[in-house]
């Protein structure tokens, strides 16, 4: 039976899409392809969520390989990204009906330092009771790990949990850890189905 309802972030309560991040900034073609390939490289995202560098070593590799003419453009579309990023229709009323319903909501996202520092100004995410990063706690999806981590941190034993997320590696890991899981690919209809069939929502 289902207890609790555990949400990734990116891609499944809101878009992340770095061209659109970057098109805010950098009208040029070659300039916004540029940056968006260097500063949104997983080679450093990677690292960020894994909490093994700092944003001030991120930014310190992007520059080395951006013309000195976009590094402070760079510097503040990271800054910013975390306000950029839409929600996904749907999602914030079928939060609402969850939390009407008296479900526990929790968070679990590979994510860096900086946006955990400054969660508490993305207004989605006030629907949830416990949020765990993975930069903050030293753990990333899809390792077993963080999905008991989560899982004590709630007080919620693995088969109780529904884990919910885009990735089909990080649902493979929470499945793999015990916790029911649901691999979201971006219809919140589908989603609400599927919470309403297992006896979370009212039809």
């Amino acid at each position: 039976m289902i207890r609790r309802v555990i949400f990734d972030f990116g891609k499944v309560l809101v878009h992340f899409e770095p061209a659109d991040m970057v098109g805010q900034y950098i009208s040029d073609p070659a300039d916004a392809a540029l940056t968006e390939e260097v500063l949104f490289d997983r080679l450093y995202w990677d690292k960020a969520d894994a909490g093994t560098i700092t944003d001030e070593e991120l930014l310190e590799a992007v520059h080395g390989r951006l013309p000195a003419r976009l590094w402070d453009t760079a510097a503040e579309i990271y800054r910013n990204w975390i306000y950029m990023l839409p929600e996904i229709d749907g999602m914030r009323a079928l939060l609402e009906d969850l939390k009407a319903a008296h479900v526990p909501l929790a968070l679990l996202s590979n994510i860096s330092s900086y946006f955990a520092d400054h969660s508490d100004e993305i207004p989605i995410l006030s629907f949830f009771e416990h949020r765990v990063f993975s930069a903050v706690c030293g753990m990333t999806k899809p390792h077993r790990d963080i999905f008991e981590h989560i899982c004590a941190l709630c007080d919620c034993a693995p088969e109780d949990a529904l884990f919910i997320d885009d990735s089909a590696l990080n649902v493979d890991g929470a499945k793999q850890a015990g916790l029911q899981t649901y691999h979201f690919d971006g219809n919140a209809d589908a989603l609400r189905r599927f919470l309403t069939e297992n006896g979370l929502l009212s039809a």
